[in-house]
């Protein structure tokens, strides 16, 4: 049973969704305020997190930006407000979803079926080959273990930032389209906006960057989409 946190500051929002959350059958903790939303993350780990961004103490965009720095937990956002800014920055931060008040309990519910679907969807292994350690030059990607490392020193990479480079480093050269790393690593029935791609590619660039690799290997095809470049080293596959 999933456990999806319901973090907002007004109380009859938070008890509308919370009933129709419960009538679906999901355990449903909530917060207030945005500080008491990053405790019960901490606390809970919950499968799905429905975020307002005007909340007290710590507003919604800080707290996804906290969050995601560890963990690729589905974050839908909720403001009163639909200005496309503010769109615009909830998924440059990670957020996977967004949805302006007013709206329907019945939509939300089904945004949050289809996000832990595509959570829950085991690995397809065919798309990114057998062998479980991939090497490219000085990285190592184990699929098995779910670690990178970088000159030896592992990386900490959040699931989905995973799953964007494997699939690069198994098929460097290729050009993937937005829509293609949507399909891959999102799933076909993802509802939101293809800039969540550019988000997790942007963080996953400086994490390489930071580990020594410079972030050119993942390179934008303007007009296109993004490829892995490879000139520094031949791909090795290993059983």
């Amino acid at each position: 049973m999933a456990t999806i946190l319901i973090a907002d500051d007004h109380e009859a929002i938070v008890d509308v969704l919370k009933r129709y959350a419960l009538h679906d059958g999901y355990e449903v903790i909530t917060a207030t305020n945005g500080r008491e939303a990053l405790e019960q993350f901490e606390r809970a780990l919950p499968d799905l997190i429905l975020l307002d961004v005007a909340m007290p103490e710590v507003d919604g965009f800080e707290v996804c930006r906290t969050i995601r720095k560890t963990s690729d937990v589905p974050i839908i956002m909720v403001t009163a407000r639909g200005e496309d800014f503010e769109r615009i920055m909830g998924l440059d931060i990670g957020a996977d979803d967004y949805i302006v008040k007013p709206f329907s309990p019945g939509e939300v519910m089904a945004r949050i079926r289809a996000l832990l679907r595509r959570a829950a969807r085991p690995e397809d292994d065919a798309r990114t080959g057998g062998a479980p350690l991939v090497q490219l030059g000085k990285l190592e990607i184990n699929k098995d273990t779910y670690e990178v490392r970088v000159h030896a020193e592992r990386l900490r990479l959040t699931k989905r930032e995973f799953d964007l480079l494997l699939l690069f480093a198994t098929r460097p050269h290729h050009v993937f389209s937005r829509d293609d790393l949507l399909n891959l690593i999102w799933g076909y029935d993802y509802f939101g906006d293809n800039r969540t791609v550019d988000s997790h590619i942007k963080r996953l660039r400086a994490k390489l960057n930071e580990a020594g690799l410079p972030d050119w290997q993942i390179e934008t095809v303007w007009g296109v989409g993004y490829k892995m470049s490879d000139e520094s080293a031949a791909l090795q596959e290993q059983k």
